[in-house]
C-alpha cells in the first residue's frame, strides 16, 4: 500500500516574507504603539537573541503587553481582517510549491510558533488542510489572559504537535519546509527536508 505524503510548511519566513507577530501588532495597534512596546521590551528581546531567556517567555510577555484583556471576538475579527495583509507578504516561490503539492493531492500542514487566530483564517482561504500553532488562553469572560494555552509551537514542540495528529510514522512520507532554528527538529524528522529553499 502506497504511503500518503504529508507536507509541512513553517509559516513566518517560509510562507511569508516577514514575521507575522510583528505585522499583526502593527496592523492592530498602529506603528507608534508597536515601536513604543518594542522599545520597552528591547532588553528582553536582546536577552532572547543571546539565548539568555527562552523564546516562549519573551514572546508571551510581549503578547500579554499588547493583548491582555482584549475580548476574544475582537481578536478573532482582527485575525480575519489580517489575512489580506498576509496576502501582501507571501513568498511567491513558496506559494507555487504549495500549489504543486496540492495538485499532487498531498496533505498540506502549517506548523508555526505564531498564533492560530491569525494563521487559520488565511490558511482556510488558501485551502490548507491543518494548522498546528500556538494557542492563546481566554478567561471566563472570553477575554485574553495574555498567557499561552499550549506550549509555544517552536523547536521540538513542532514535532510533538505533529505526532499528536500523525503518530504512526511508518504510514506516511513526510516532507518539511522551514527557514529558522525553530524548524530544525521538524526538518531533521522529515524524510525529505528543504531548509531556506525559498530565500
Amino acid at each position: 500500500m502506497e504511503k500518503i505524503t504529508l507536507v509541512v510548511f513553517d509559516f513566518d519566513g517560509t510562507i511569508t516574507q516577514k514575521d507575522t507577530l510583528i505585522e499583526f501588532i502593527k496592523f492592530t495597534k498602529g506603528k507608534k504603539q508597536f515601536y513604543g512596546g518594542f522599545l520597552l521590551f528591547s532588553p528582553l528581546l536582546i536577552a532572547m537573541k543571546l539565548r539568555l531567556l527562552p523564546n516562549w517567555k519573551v514572546k508571551q510577555r510581549l503578547f500579554s503587553y499588547f493583548y491582555k484583556g482584549v475580548p476574544i471576538e475582537i481578536f478573532d475579527k482582527w485575525g480575519v481582517e489580517f489575512s489580506t495583509t498576509i496576502d501582501k507578504i507571501l513568498r511567491y516561490k513558496t506559494m507555487e510549491t504549495l500549489k504543486l503539492h496540492k495538485e499532487n493531492s498531498d496533505k498540506i500542514i502549517i506548523i508555526s510558533a505564531s498564533i492560530e487566530n491569525w494563521i487559520k483564517p488565511w490558511a482556510d482561504k488558501a485551502g490548507i488542510d491543518i494548522v498546528l500553532s500556538t494557542q492563546i488562553e481566554v478567561d471566563l469572560k472570553n477575554r485574553i489572559t495574555g498567557k499561552f494555552l499550549t506550549k509555544n509551537c517552536y523547536g521540538q514542540e513542532k514535532v510533538n504537535r505533529f505526532l499528536e495528529i500523525f503518530p504512526n510514522r511508518n504510514d506516511y512520507k513526510l516532507i518539511a519546509y522551514g527557514d529558522s532554528r525553530g524548524d530544525r527538529e521538524l526538518i531533521n524528522f522529515a524524510d525529505k527536508e528543504y531548509y531556506n529553499k525559498f530565500k
